[in-house]
């Protein structure tokens, strides 16, 4: 791992480090894990009152002594209006402290400043590392694999954080991004081939639409790739559709991590497949999506996150938008860390026949027992009566789908019965590309046609930018 020599950024990292080791060691007490958590707020909370002009304001009469990692309610939220907003007055250290300019992609608001500095860097990718190498042990036998990195802009953190990973656990990293106008499609095809790439890490949905842009160019990628693993991150990925990748492709698949631009990596896969929060770097919190009441460090709610690395823009109590639940581990693994599950964002669940889902909850309806499948589609609409009744397009890949009308059959049984509502499955030859726009905008806009309302803003932005979605090229 590299780290910087001289500084305040090296004593930061000499500190952060040993805390680091012991935690993923279990050497590290609880006690001394409340210890460093209750100096790092300290220090966050004095940078940010000072050094930064929101929240100098947003702070501004908090008796900030009083609070303690065991209880933030007395501090404000921050969130991600406050960052469309407040621009770079969020930052607390110059924005030349900077090693880093990320944004991010804008296609819902303004495009959000998202510098970072080596703190930042080097707290983040260290618990990135410590799942990569512990899930590489158990596939690889002790050499490093050849990791193809895809996407998805040049102002996203993911092709610097995953390169500095892997080259972290020794690996040969080539970045491939398909709808890059250099790279494309059959390149990317190319290069997994050529290269023997062994990892493909990208979103759930560039690994549908790469599985069949290979059936249209005459790749087979069971036979002429040496994909092992699929690490996907940047959208919601249920186990159904984890299974269903796993039938596409033959390769074993991981939920990697999750984070955001905004607030860097919040929890990372184990080698159960398990999500761990990255608890030296935040103090969680679960709040009431609705209400803002906070339900403390677990529970089921929308997740929430105060940094306690004081880099250029340490956040305090940023509500992510994201319904998840969090427990205590019970996981085997070698990695540390409370469990934490992501469900979908808040504002992509969804009212059908008078109940409400989550994300999770309707695309685990549609694809469990699924597989060969290279995408799905739900449609929302109301029948004469008034009730609300659903159709599943679901798109299936040649000769992967032994039955593809007992498939269409058992999605209709399923998630008529999960869901609650009438449902029909339409088999399709192509899926409209709005699919292929969910990390660029949302599940919800990707994912679903809801006929009852009208398209929203979002919905409008994944149309437009669906133009440009196609894989051949």
């Amino acid at each position: 791992m590299w780290l910087p020599t001289q500084g305040p950024a090296a004593e930061f990292a000499a500190q952060y480090l040993d805390v680091h080791r012991a935690f993923y060691d279990r050497t590290l007490t609880d006690e001394a894990l409340d210890a460093w958590r209750a100096r790092r707020l300290r220090t966050v909370l004095d940078q940010v009152s000072t050094g930064s002009p929101f929240y100098a304001r947003h702070l501004k009469g908090v008796d900030l002594a009083a609070v303690t990692p065991d209880d933030l309610t007395t501090l404000p939220f921050t969130t991600k209006a406050d960052l469309r907003t407040e621009m770079l007055d969020v930052l607390s250290r110059p924005l030349t402290d900077a090693v880093f300019f990320y944004e991010t992609t804008g296609t819902t608001g303004p495009a959000t400043p998202c510098p970072r500095d080596e703190r930042e860097v080097i707290a983040s990718n260290a618990h990135v590392t410590e799942s990569w190498a512990s899930i590489f042990r158990r596939h690889f036998d002790g050499h490093a694999p050849r990791i193809g990195l895809m996407g998805p802009t040049e102002v996203h953190s993911f092709g610097d954080t995953l390169g500095d990973v892997a080259r972290n656990v020794g690996s040969m990293n080539a970045k491939i991004w398909p709808y890059s106008p250099v790279i494309g499609f059959p390149k990317a095809l190319q290069l997994m081939r050529d290269l023997e790439l062994e990892v493909i890490c990208c979103t759930p949905g560039v690994a549908l639409t790469l599985a069949k842009a290979a059936e249209h160019y005459g790749y087979d990628l069971r036979r002429d790739v040496a994909v092992k693993l699929l690490f996907v991150t940047g959208e919601m990925c249920t186990p159904a559709l984890a299974h269903n990748l796993e039938s596409v492709w033959g390769a074993d698949v991981y939920n990697i991590l999750y984070g955001s631009q905004e607030a860097f990596v919040i929890a990372t896969a184990c080698r159960n497949k398990r999500m761990h929060l990255s608890q030296t770097n935040y103090l969680i919190e679960v709040v009431d999506a609705a209400t803002g009441v906070s339900h403390g460090p677990r529970g089921t709610g929308e997740l929430t996150v105060t940094m306690l690395v004081d880099g250029v823009k340490p956040l305090v109590r940023y509500r992510t938008g994201d319904a998840v639940t969090v427990e205590e581990s019970d996981c085997d693994c070698e990695m540390p860390g409370d469990l934490v599950r992501i469900v979908g964002r808040t504002l992509d669940r969804l009212e059908l026949g008078s109940r409400l889902f989550t994300a999770g909850q309707i695309e685990t309806a549609v694809l469990t027992g699924v597989t060969g499948a290279a995408g799905y589609q739900v449609v929302i609409e109301r029948d004469t009566a008034g009730q609300d009744r659903l159709t599943v397009r679901l798109e299936l890949l040649a000769g992967q789908a032994e039955n593809p009308a007992a498939t269409a059959e058992g999605v209709r049984e399923r998630a008529t019965e999960a869901l609650g509502v009438p449902v029909g499955v339409e088999l399709s030859d192509g899926l409209d590309p709005i699919v292929s726009t969910g990390a660029f905008v949302s599940w919800k806009a990707a994912r679903i046609v809801d006929r009852r309302t009208a398209p929203d803003h979002e919905t409008r932005v994944a149309q437009r930018m669906a133009a440009n979605r196609g894989y051949e090229n």
